[in-house]
């Protein structure tokens, strides 16, 4: 299936059976040298049948929103305080700042550096590269020094890349040049083998995995051919979230970003596990190593060997991690409330939960992520209907019987990895833009219509290799960094790549229905020039849109104009190519759906592109394989994904063109901006939403276009008291001091949110008492003559409240007045990050675990904020 795959053999990390390949051959390669009586140091590179792939410098950069963490928990370390042998050092004057070290969850953290050196990349012809910095975990401690970790604790080798596994036959003569430190890990050669060896993991619950076996009596030492300490029980190639290769530029600077997981990732790692001491519940800590790696080490005269071998080793900086526990923090036998709707909410709530749950009558709330309009259906006609989070109003002819609380402020963002690869072919490059190949773009740029080029597989490489694709008809390129309306609207630099893969042809997309769809949707429509595209006319440089997109009932095949009117992304295109002997592709086995939002920016960070990879004709049945994922360096790939799980992940963002001709990313300030000029959308006035086609959204010039409110709803003259009680509790909470103040402990606002306008707050915090209470019928009043919200007028007229909020038992419902609200665009200034009284510490749910489990939609698992990638383990909490 080769002609299926993004990456090509060659490139494709070892699978075990290439790690027997890679022994077999080492052995014969060794008897050859023997038979030859050689008695030098082995060459170079002896770790013979590894896969090679060209990975060089990468990560992402985020755009400004950044982890508010990075000021309380950030930490530095040098090699000067921390490398006893820094004269030898390969980068002595390294130091490197790490983002968020306390109360971490499964998501990226930032690392910065100087003092590096000007990095080369491995080479196909077996080298490792040259100065550069290997990043990855380990969760035990060093005996002999508990202020560093303990080597065989760490998650390394996965990658199976040069000078980046765990094992490997050594450039000495004998064992007895071997270095002492690694003596004990090191199987003896003989005239014909050189020694060999293996740092053994040891998992958290004790677990070893060895590939060298000891004699019980005589205590000698042979290698297990059956046993690959680079792909095993706790972390592969497609699991592992080691960085093998990170370089800096001509400066000694860089970035990356890295993948924390927790024992739910990694449960070798087994970090966040609860460890409860004086009945006080933490969770377990892991470190952070950063192994700067030089021009040479270990024997060889380039980097080819293990940098868990002692010379590599030593020079390693650690930091330690601090995770907040993994569960939900609530106590057993709480009852539990559903919550349904929007996932936009989902990290909020997460944070939310476990300080909730511990409150006086606190309850369990559980997200069930599902479509909004959906939540919305159930919420207005069942009175057990879990709470709706939702964006718009419920569509209905008569009146609109739900209460509705703003609760949160985020967007939907579109996600980044994309790595430098100036045409190598192209001497008019400039020698700087040469200097940053393989280092990652922190700044893209999109337009309504480039996005609907995107969504609408307009790119020919969005299409299976090898499909007739002559109905795309105009000049269209095979992605969009080949497209000259992209490179109108980017720097310059972008002209000088040259990148290639599906996954920069289309966007990955979230399966099901879903409010960001329908905003997405709203966002292309409002645009003349993105609609004119999807009505099959050329752009300025002769693209067409893929007919099955098109608006033009007479162009799109089905003679029916595609709508977008619709709160969905499909996959219209029946295009299908059946290689030989293998299942047919189609267009989604070739660009499949994601589970949700926040999978989307977990696969980023990853780099994770979603294609198929070979075909298996053994499996049971017979099936395609998945795609390697593209580490740092090699990445290529474009998201849809919420602005909180980008913050979470710490990817890159692109920045969109709003109606006023700015181009904007997903940062608070522009969230806020947006928020100032939404203007009415439904529910008598009681819903708002960012209206691109607006007048005020038109003169908004620093807006974020794809900002969006979500609001609590419930049906207040129906639901069930009990229930409307614990929901307004929730609402409270979610629009309190606490909830409001930005920040990553537990019960507060994290990244990617926005701290709700005072305005929305009042409306949230007498919403609430209808929750609570039912609606009291009153006289309507005099429609206000502004567009702002008052909340006087709105608890009023569109809720007749005369309730004061207390908790305790809900009233009997009584049946709403007939009125209609005033207009509720935001006003007011944001609720600040109030100085209130904090409560103790709580365990921290992560991303909804527990207490937000995992929940099956049409058929199909959709995790919150839970990117289930791999395998059920991996989810993310």
């Amino acid at each position: 299936m080769s002609d299926f795959r993004e990456r090509s053999d060659a490139e494709a990390p070892a699978t075990p059976s290439r790690r027997r390949l890679r022994i077999r051959r080492a052995h014969a390669d060794a008897a050859n040298r023997g038979a030859r009586r050689t008695v030098l140091p082995l060459a170079a590179g002896l770790v013979a049948g590894v896969t090679v792939f060209a990975l060089v410098s990468g990560g992402v950069v985020t755009d400004g929103q950044s982890a508010s963490a990075a000021s309380s928990s950030a930490v530095t370390v040098t090699a000067k305080q921390q490398d006893a042998a820094v004269d030898t050092a390969p980068m002595p004057d390294l130091s490197v700042t790490v983002s968020q070290t306390r109360g971490l969850v499964a998501q990226g953290i930032r690392l910065d550096w100087t003092g590096g050196k000007k990095s080369t990349a491995p080479s196909a012809g077996g080298n490792g590269g040259e100065n550069f910095l290997q990043v990855f975990m380990c969760w035990g401690d060093d005996p002999s020094n508990t202020q560093r970790p303990d080597r065989t604790t760490c998650q390394y080798g996965g990658a199976g890349s040069i000078g980046a596994t765990r094992d490997a036959y050594r450039n000495y003569a004998s064992i007895d040049e071997v270095p002492e430190a690694d003596v004990e890990y090191t199987a003896p050669g003989s005239f014909i083998f050189p020694p060999y060896t293996s740092i053994p993991f040891i998992a958290r619950d004790g677990t070893r995995v060895d590939s060298i076996k000891r004699d019980a009596t005589t205590g000698k030492k042979t290698i297990d051919s059956s046993v690959d300490v680079n792909a095993n029980q706790f972390f592969t190639s497609y699991t592992t979230n080691e960085i093998p290769w990170v370089g800096s530029g001509d400066d000694g600077k860089g970035s990356v970003t890295f993948e924390v997981q927790t024992a739910v990732q990694s449960n070798g790692l087994g970090c966040g596990n609860p460890v409860t001491t004086s009945g006080v519940t933490v969770g377990a800590s892991c470190w952070l190593v950063v192994l700067p790696r030089g021009t040479s080490d270990n024997g060889s005269t380039n980097i080819t060997q293990s940098g868990l071998f002692a010379d590599s080793w030593q020079h390693a900086l650690s930091v330690k991690l601090d995770f907040a526990p993994v569960g939900t923090g609530c106590a057993i036998g709480q009852t539990e409330r559903q919550v349904a709707g929007s996932e936009l909410a989902a990290l909020a709530v997460a944070s939310w939960q476990p300080v909730v749950c511990n409150q006086t009558g606190g309850s369990v709330y559980s997200l069930i992520t599902s479509a909004e309009s959906d939540a919305l259906l159930s919420a207005s006609k069942n009175d057990q209907a879990p709470l709706a989070l939702t964006s718009y109003a419920l569509s209905t002819e008569g009146k609109d019987p739900l209460t509705y609380a703003p609760v949160a402020l985020s967007g939907v963002a579109i996600s980044v990895a994309i790595d430098r690869l100036p045409n190598p072919n192209d001497k008019t490059v400039p020698q700087e833009w040469k200097d940053k190949a393989r280092t990652p773009f922190s700044s893209v740029n999109l337009t309504p219509r480039l996005l609907a080029k995107l969504l609408s597989y307009s790119y020919r490489s969005s299409i299976p290799t090898g499909a007739d694709q002559t109905y795309l008809t105009g000049t269209n390129e095979y992605n969009i960094t080949r497209d000259p309306d992209f490179l109108a609207v980017n720097d310059p630099e972008w002209q000088a790549q040259d990148l290639q893969g599906a996954a920069i042809a289309d966007v990955i997309v979230p399966q099901g229905r879903s409010d960001a769809a329908r905003a997405v949707w709203k966002y292309i429509s409002s645009d003349k020039d993105a609609m004119d595209f999807l009505a099959s006319k050329p752009d300025p440089w002769g693209m067409i849109v893929n007919p099955w997109y098109s608006t033009d009932a007479d162009v799109n095949p089905t003679k029916v104009p595609f709508s977008l009117d619709r709160d969905d992304f499909p996959k219209a295109d029946p295009v299908e190519v059946v290689p030989a002997n293998q299942a047919p592709i189609n267009l989604v086995t070739w660009r499949p759906y994601a589970n949700d939002l926040s999978a989307i920016a977990y696969l980023t960070l990853r780099g994770d592109g979603q294609g198929p990879g070979q075909w298996d004709p053994n499996s049971i049945p017979p099936k395609y394989g998945k795609n390697p994922r593209m580490l740092p360096g090699s990445q290529r790939l474009l998201g849809l994904t919420s602005a909180a799980a980008a913050a979470r992940f710490q990817v890159v963002t692109a920045s969109l063109r709003n109606p006023a001709g700015t181009f904007t990313a997903p940062s608070s300030t522009a969230m806020r901006a947006a928020a100032d000029v939404m203007t009415p959308a439904g529910a008598g006035d009681r819903v708002v939403a960012f209206d691109p086609t607006s007048s005020v959204a038109a003169g908004a010039r620093d807006a974020y276009p794809l900002t969006m409110p979500v609001y609590a709803a419930t049906n207040a003259t129906l639901t069930d008291p009990t229930l409307r009680a614990a929901y307004a509790n929730l609402v409270r909470f979610a629009v309190g001091t606490q909830a409001q103040t930005p920040g990553t402990a537990v019960g507060e606002l994290p990244d990617g949110y926005v701290a709700l306008p005072a305005a929305w707050i009042e409306q949230a915090k007498e919403a609430a008492d209808v929750m609570q209470n039912g609606p009291q019928p009153t006289a309507s009043p005099a429609p206000s003559s502004g567009g702002s919200y008052i909340p006087s007028q709105q608890a009023a007229a569109s809720t007749g409240v005369v309730s004061s909020g207390s908790s305790g038992a809900a009233s009997a419902p009584v049946a709403p007045a007939a009125t209609e609200s005033t207009p509720a665009a935001a006003t007011g200034a944001s609720s600040g990050a109030l100085a209130g009284g904090k409560t103790p510490d709580d365990p921290d749910g992560g991303a909804i675990g527990a207490a937000l489990p995992i929940s099956v939609l049409a058929g199909l698992v959709s995790a919150v904020g839970v990117p289930l990638i791999t395998r059920l383990r991996r989810r993310v909490t």
